[in-house]
């Protein structure tokens, strides 16, 4: 497996961590992907956590447009200034920091949400309302799961 699929909800511990489902480390481990770039996520009340590739695709977004532009200076503040580097210890647990808990309203509980080349740290009732309106929405527009 190469990508990040499903979801799972793991507890916070006394120290303030929580432990990485595993077949996420696993996907961690076989990208080589030591060092997490963990962004707010530009829709959602949700942390986005990806490898360097996460920060170099948006990037290259930004460089697409002149670097003196709103547009530019608006999605590097989101990009940038909203992006934080974090590591795994030892034991594949992940610090819940206040940037993480502030931003999405975790509190005990932290939804890992699968996203194909990253995924996403939610507050469990959040990430199941945002999943409850998506499946609304296609159904609404007709598109049923084939």
């Amino acid at each position: 497996m190469n990508r990040f699929l499903s979801n799972a909800t793991n507890r916070i511990d006394a120290k303030g961590r929580v432990s990485v489902p595993a077949p996420f480390r696993s996907v961690l481990a076989q990208r080589d992907i030591q060092e997490l770039y963990c962004l707010q996520d530009l829709v959602f009340p949700a942390i986005s956590v990806g490898g360097p590739e996460l920060l170099e695709r948006y990037e290259r977004q930004i460089a697409c447009v002149d670097p003196f532009s709103p547009e530019a200076n608006q999605m590097s503040l989101l990009v940038h200034g909203g992006g934080v580097y974090m590591r795994l210890d030892s034991e594949g647990r992940l610090m819940v920091t206040d940037f993480i808990r502030s931003f999405t309203g975790i509190t005990t509980e932290v939804a890992f949400v699968g996203r194909s080349d990253h995924f996403q740290l939610w507050h469990p009732q959040a990430f199941h309302e945002a999943q409850r309106i998506a499946r609304e929405g296609r159904a609404l527009t007709g598109v049923r799961p084939m």
